[in-house]
């Protein structure tokens, strides 16, 4: 389908967010305290392992008319896209699947039919410290990381269930908009991101 000479994107259809059900379940346990336990982490598995691959998801929900995106509270000023690190040899989509299963879904229940769409972002870790960038500087040769974003898509009514020691926050895009040093680089880039897709308000 061609629009003013450019290929339309991929419509996504999101819905309000009053048609999900949330609960809790029991505290996910956080296996590195503190951003220099993360990075000692990554120091170790780069060692063993090579440059880290790792998945977010955008959920997008709906609120007074507007498109919001589902954000994890960790703590006070600490936010994080639902994901994380794949396995050796572990499939982006099958690994995001798993994720989002281990982050949002109920124990034993039916997991939310998550459709992964298109990659909305790829950013890299040039080295060990806690900053990625959407590009990979010329100087580097061997990143530490690099971390894909993908567009979910929810069917319009699903239960979630979220860790008790975790918030599951709607986060207005207006909200995200140029602020890094609030969210962080990448999550404040979604507005960007999403700009240049159909977003369906249901």
């Amino acid at each position: 389908m061609e629009e003013y000479g450019h290929r339309v994107q991929k419509s996504v259809q999101v819905y309000p967010l009053s048609n999900y059900t949330i609960g809790v379940k029991a505290p996910l346990v956080e296996k590195h305290a503190s951003i220099a336990e993360r990075v000692e982490a990554l120091k170790q598995s780069y060692k063993e392992q090579g440059a880290r691959r790792s998945v977010e998801a955008i959920v997008l929900v709906q609120e007074h008319n507007h498109p919001h995106i589902l954000l994890l509270q960790l703590g006070p000023s600490y936010w994080r896209l639902p994901g994380g690190r794949l396995r050796p040899g572990e499939g982006e989509v099958e690994g995001l699947q798993r994720k989002l299963v281990n982050k949002l879904s109920p124990v034993g229940g039916v997991a939310a039919d998550w459709d992964i769409s298109e990659c909305a972002g790829v950013w890299w870790r040039p080295n060990f410290d806690n900053l990625f960038y959407p590009y990979l500087p010329p100087h580097i040769t061997r990143p530490k990381e690099q971390k894909k974003m993908f567009v979910v898509q929810l069917p319009d009514q699903a239960t979630f269930a979220i860790p008790q020691n975790q918030k599951l926050l709607a986060v207005p895009l207006f909200d995200l908009y140029d602020k890094p040093q609030k969210y962080g680089t990448s999550i404040a880039s979604i507005p960007q991101l999403l700009s240049r897709m159909s977003l369906t308000l249901m």
